[in-house]
């Protein structure tokens, strides 16, 4: 018997003849159906699924899609529209000092949960991992929505994180699943471009705060949710996991890595809660913020030896490191793309009111063309990987060009020239939104596809890791700055009105930097709208002046991920298709 090869591009290569119904050799994985063998993939060890060719469009399978769909777009919703709007649910339930905490602790347990409910779903199944999380999303968002307090809306934003995580990496794993190798790109970009009627998020939360009420945000991510929650379970309903074929229940769970989702829950949260604490609330050298950083980057360490050397089923299996040059590239970038990512998400919707002007309508507005651009970013990478089967290298490098220059430029920005902004808002959000999401897909096109749940994971954890750690740094540069120009400009303007009381001006500074404008007016002095305009305009330059150095600092992130894109891999070879036709 004599064995053809036909591959797409129609070359014709002869190979021995298979001694056995399923070989490896090298990086290929041949099963042997009938007559006819199959080849599954370059990566070592697979699924036992055909990944190769495209399966019909029943309705099962498209509706399966939508309820990715949905859960997608549901773990990125709460972010958006709680995100934008602030200064309006702290007037109504308080917190003023610490209601960061809300994007914090969102961003602390999503990264924290991301690792471990990878792996499980990897070992357990899909189906209930993406139930749970929905799930949870509608729980979260409830407690938020009902808070009477900063505290109870910190603790429903905190789940509603967790859950956010599991969604998301679920929606990710699930799509790239369904699609064939060479076409994942295209299926998840279709997916992330479902997020279309959330772009504007920052205007509708601005609009419903403004005009009702802040919690009907909170209802529409309870309902939009609670439907993905019934979508996913009346039609989701995937085979069997590879991993967990032929055991019994017992022996599944004796395969999960439970120390090591203890550590890097554990290590992971603590260390990223003395980053944030660090300067915000405490100083540096404070009991309450070495105590965590120290722990967390102990429990951390002990992680990555116990997955090393001690772990029987480590949560990050040795086959992830197929290719380690374009998995470690990919993750760096990644790391880089998030501290700049939550850095352009967290500080332009606060610079677009406190630069500005506090309008909801302009404050949409403002913040719309950066939402539309990284989304239309993420499209664009994601299609373009399946077009050019491949080509990530280049794609790359010109994503976090775009990323450096976009939100670095962002710099020049003054209370004056917001006209001269959208062009450069554009171009960030186009080179952010050309990282986050295709770094994830082009780490599942190299990874064995049973795998793909737990690199997904990987991915995700190392974004938020990134975008946390940024977050801390960036806001501690434009704390650092903040103070002196407000005390600066604001102090100085209330001089010069003869506003010499070291208490009013103090008040003064302190509602201009919790963005609290109306309660100005109340300060002996500023009764006179003229004086109140000048104070208001001096916040203005003092906010403008300090956020500058952000995006400056920004610049040096970005030039480390563009010197990290130029020596990536191409993964071209791992998107082509194969069928190997045994022919008498």
């Amino acid at each position: 018997m004599a064995e053809k090869t036909v591959r797409e591009s129609h070359e014709v290569a002869a190979v021995e003849s298979p001694t056995s119904s399923t070989e490896k050799t090298g990086v290929y994985h041949a099963e042997s159906v009938g007559r006819v063998e199959r080849n599954v993939g370059l990566r070592i060890d697979g699924d036992d699924l055909d990944h190769e060719h495209e399966p019909k469009m029943t309705l099962k399978r498209i509706m399966s899609l939508v309820a990715m769909a949905l859960l997608w777009t549901g773990s990125q919703i709460p972010v958006y529209l709680y995100g934008s709007i602030p200064p309006y649910i702290y007037q109504d339930i308080g917190g003023v000092d610490r209601w960061i905490w809300f994007v914090l602790g969102n961003l602390l347990a999503l990264a924290g949960v991301c690792p471990f409910v990878g792996s499980l779903s990897d070992l357990l199944g899909r189906r209930y991992v993406a139930l749970l999380g929905a799930a949870l999303l509608v729980l979260g968002s409830l407690i938020a929505t009902c808070a009477t307090s900063m505290n109870m809306f910190i603790a429903g934003t905190t789940i509603a994180g967790a859950a956010a995580g599991i969604s998301e990496l679920t929606a990710l794993a699930v799509t790239s699943e369904l699609a064939p190798t060479r076409k994942r790109g295209a299926y998840v970009a279709v997916l992330i471009f479902t997020i279309v009627p959330f772009v504007p998020s920052g205007f509708y939360a601005q609009m419903i705060a403004a005009h009702s009420n802040w919690r009907y945000c909170g209802i529409i991510i309870c309902v939009w949710n609670g439907l993905a929650l019934i979508i996913t379970g009346v039609f989701y309903f995937p085979p069997p996991r590879p991993n967990s074929k032929g055991k019994t229940k017992k022996e599944v769970l004796r395969e999960i890595d439970y120390v090591g989702g203890f550590l890097s829950i554990v290590g992971m949260v603590l260390f990223m809660a003395g980053m944030q604490w660090g300067g915000y609330q405490y100083p540096w050298h404070s009991a309450h913020v070495i105590a965590p950083l120290v722990l967390g980057a102990l429990l951390i360490i002990a992680f990555l030896f116990w997955e090393a050397y001690g772990a029987k089923y480590p949560m990050f299996p040795k086959r992830l490191r197929q290719d380690p040059r374009i998995l470690g590239l990919t993750l760096l970038i990644t790391f880089i793309s998030g501290a700049n990512f939550f850095g352009y998400l967290m500080f332009w919707p606060t610079q677009a009111f406190n630069v500005y002007g506090h309008d909801p309508a302009q404050v949409g507005l403002r913040v719309f063309p950066g939402g539309m651009a990284i989304m239309t970013g993420a499209c664009v990478v994601l299609w373009l990987l399946s077009v050019f089967r491949g080509r990530n290298k280049e794609l790359m490098i010109v994503s976090c060009c775009l990323m450096t220059a976009g939100t670095g430029a962002l710099a020049c920005a003054t209370p004056h020239n917001m006209d001269k902004l959208w062009g450069i808002l554009i171009l960030g959000g186009l080179g952010i939104g050309g990282i986050v999401v295709p770094a994830s897909i082009i780490t599942t096109i190299i990874c064995p596809d049973d795998l793909i749940a737990t690199v997904s994971a990987l991915t995700l954890a190392i974004r938020v890791i990134g975008g946390s750690i940024g977050y801390c740094a960036y806001y501690n540069v434009f704390l650092s700055k903040f103070v002196p120009n407000a005390t600066k400009y604001i102090g100085g303007t209330m001089v010069g009105l003869g506003i010499t009381n070291v208490t009013y001006i103090t008040e003064a500074i302190t509602l201009t930097g919790a963005s609290l404008l109306e309660p100005l007016r109340e300060i002996p002095g500023l009764q006179n709208e003229t004086a109140y305009q000048m104070v208001v305009a001096a916040g203005q330059l003092a906010y403008a002046e300090s956020y500058k150095y952000v995006y400056l600092a920004s610049i040096a992130a970005g030039g480390v991920s563009i010197i990290a894109a130029c020596f990536l891999g191409d993964i071209n070879k791992y998107m082509d298709e194969h069928v190997a036709v045994v022919i008498e």
